[in-house]
């Protein structure tokens, strides 16, 4: 039976109490005592909210505090404002405080040694060397002991802890079939849910339309792009996600081909009709070919007026932008391009032709009347082209898309809702669950008849807001616009955060339309619906920041997040070289000579630190390899700005 770790909660509750009534103390006790110090999450996160508030000079008080924490979202988290009440009466005495606090300190080492008897018996069993497991264990004990300080932490990246996917937001068969895939592929719910709200977006792209206030209209057509690396089980997810759609565009062939029998041997009839009227006006005197041609002129009007129609297609894969205009115009301005790779980016960029070719993207998703020109027709027009995007990418695809010339400065980034999901590689359930029958019947079902029941609309159905949702939306553009100025926390992806709001309005649209598959069209959208998409707002806002940081970082600060993932997956204290190297071997780092620049800057950063290294064995042999010790905040979650009230929230 395994013990559970030392540790005294009454204490720590005193300690906690005795701040709240003798905010005094605090300055005493946080030289000696940090949040990683407590062994209850939630007295952490209280812990660390009190050393703010007094390094800032704020009154600390019952009231105040639970303020604070109201703001950035944790009140809930730590027990409410009942239990800051709780604390206070769990104070026998203020003069007290800094013996309880040693109490909570005393723990924590003692947690620590415990650490390390784990660690020295997981490395005797694997195989390490053991100087390096004496030199680390040598390390790691100091470092309980209290001999070894620690320099504060310097954020490495704003995208470590980034939100999961609310996928509770969506309506009930979308969200149950999304995080039913998720468990039974072991996927992070991201890629489900991102790919769900592409499916809806194909469903109802180019027939449907939000209407703001005035002559403000958001087509209800997405592009979402989720970044994961290889052996994802992609693919696995698009299969589960898009199924529907391919069984529903058959249903639309075989509702459309009795139409198109028909249309040919109408159109067959109206040619040889004008053929043999343009026969005889050819043949006819004078005295009768004016009439004669006048009647072929009318039959071949009437013969170029049959129109066959075309097999409707809902979803390409990899087309090029040429064969994405065409299609648009052939599917009556609704085409989908879904994929679990990101081939694409590198087609429109000019794979093929040398020369980027972007408009088909930017107005389809704008909804901007586009151009196309055939060699063997005449130009058309698409006045109100839906293009939707549903992809999922290689981290190296996202770092690439940022060089291709046009994507940043004609907009084409600014349009996709990112979404940079942890991997769940190497920590998969087996044997997981599928998904059940009845789950996956009802997602297919209503996915299709919502394809089915807005397939015959020609002109887009116009979904308007009510007043109080209009309200919200007001809400949300008084709390961007002061985002996007110079300095502002958009400021350097204003691109991206101008198209925030209509984001949002679309992703309500989507939502409107799927809880009222029948008939959305006749119904406004409202303001509980106008929330939820908020959320969703506030979850891509995080991961499009993440993802333009990503983009615009060099080679060692991407390697840099990716060992800090590790350390933090793997609750690492300690570690040797050869061991990271070993556990993040990759493409990305292919030699242990790539670890260099990044052990550099991680220690830069105060998030690890080189222990001194061992003496080389007497008897020959391969020298020890370098150990280095984690700062213990480094597994503490780290604080992110909240993407609307630009708050601080513990994530």
């Amino acid at each position: 039976m395994t013990r559970p770790p030392t540790h005294d909660l009454a204490a720590e509750q005193a300690v906690i109490g005795a701040a709240l009534l003798a905010p005094s103390v605090v300055a005493d006790l946080a030289a000696t005592l940090a949040p990683a110090d407590f062994y209850r999450p939630a007295h952490g996160r209280l812990w660390e909210t009190l050393c703010h508030m007094h390094s800032a000079g704020q009154p600390i008080d019952p009231i105040a505090l639970a303020a604070r924490l109201a703001e950035t979202g944790d009140l809930a988290t730590v027990g409410g404002a009942p239990y800051l009440h709780t604390l206070i009466a769990a104070v026998p005495t203020t003069a007290n405080a800094g013996h309880y606090a040693r109490i909570v300190a005393e723990h924590a080492r003692r947690r620590q040694v415990a650490d390390l008897g784990a660690y020295l018996a997981q490395r005797a069993d694997d195989g390490t060397d053991v100087a390096d497991i004496v030199a680390t264990g040598r390390a790691m004990l100091d470092q309980a002991a209290g001999t070894a300080q620690w320099p504060p932490l310097i954020p490495l990246g704003d995208h470590r802890h980034l939100p999961d996917f609310p996928g509770y937001v969506l309506p009930d068969w979308v969200a149950e079939h999304v995080y039913a895939v998720a468990e039974f592929t072991q996927t992070p719910v991201d890629l489900a849910g991102c790919i769900a709200l592409a499916a809806l977006s194909t469903a109802a792209g180019g027939r449907a339309e939000v209407e703001v206030r005035g002559s403000w209209r958001e087509p209800t057509n997405l592009f979402t792009v989720v970044v994961l690396p290889p052996g994802s089980r992609k693919s696995a997810v698009f299969a589960a996600m898009t199924g529907p759609l391919l069984a529903a565009e058959k249903a639309l062939v075989e509702r459309t081909k009795p139409a198109i029998v028909e249309a040919e041997l109408a159109a067959r009839v109206a040619g040889k009709t004008a053929e043999k009227a343009a026969i005889a006006a050819a043949n006819a005197d004078t005295s009768g070919r004016d009439t004669l041609l006048a009647e072929a002129t009318a039959a071949a009007m009437n013969a170029d007026a049959v129109t066959v129609p075309v097999l409707p297609q809902l979803v390409a894969d990899d087309v090029t932008s040429e064969e994405a205009a065409s299609l648009l115009a052939e599917q009556a301005g609704r085409l989908a391009v879904l994929s679990p790779e990101g081939g694409i980016f590198a087609t429109i960029a000019g794979r093929y032709s040398g020369i980027p070719n972007l408009e088909v993207f930017l107005k389809g998703h704008a909804g901007d009347m586009l151009r196309v020109n055939r060699r063997s027709r005449a130009p058309e027009h698409v006045e109100h082209p839906a293009l939707t995007l549903g992809l999922a990418v290689q981290p190296d695809v996202l770092r690439d898309i940022a060089d291709m010339p046009g994507f940043r400065g004609k907009g084409l980034l600014a349009r996709i809702l990112f979404s940079l999901p942890e991997n769940t590689v190497g920590r998969r359930k087996i044997g997981a669950d599928p998904v059940p029958e009845p789950v996956a019947t009802t997602y297919a079902g209503n996915l299709g008849a919502l394809v089915m029941s807005l397939a015959e609309w020609t002109d887009p159905a116009v979904l308007p807001l009510t007043p109080e949702a209009n309200e919200r939306v007001l809400d949300i553009e008084r709390a961007v616009e002061p985002r996007l100025a110079a300095g502002g926390a958009w400021g350097h992806v204003v691109d991206w955060g101008s198209k925030y709001t209509g984001a949002v309005v679309r992703l309500a649209g989507l939502i409107h339309l799927a809880e009222n598959l029948r008939d959305g069209w006749g119904k406004a959208i409202t303001a509980d619906t106008i929330d939820r998409a908020a959320l969703l707002g506030e979850y891509f806002a995080a991961h499009a920041l993440a993802a333009f940081s990503d983009m615009g970082a060099d080679k060692a600060t991407r390697n840099a997040r990716h060992v800090l993932a590790w350390i933090e997956r793997t609750a690492a204290t300690a570690f040797t070289k050869r061991e990271l190297f070993r556990a993040v071997k990759s493409n990305q780092i292919p030699t242990v000579a790539d670890l260099e620049p990044v052990l550099s800057l991680l220690e830069a950063h105060g998030h690890i630190r080189q222990l001194d290294p061992p003496e080389r064995p007497r008897t020959g042999g391969r020298p020890p390899s370098p150990s280095y010790l984690v700062h213990p905040e480094t597994h503490q979650p780290a604080a992110t700005v909240h993407p609307l009230t630009d708050t601080r929230r513990t994530a």
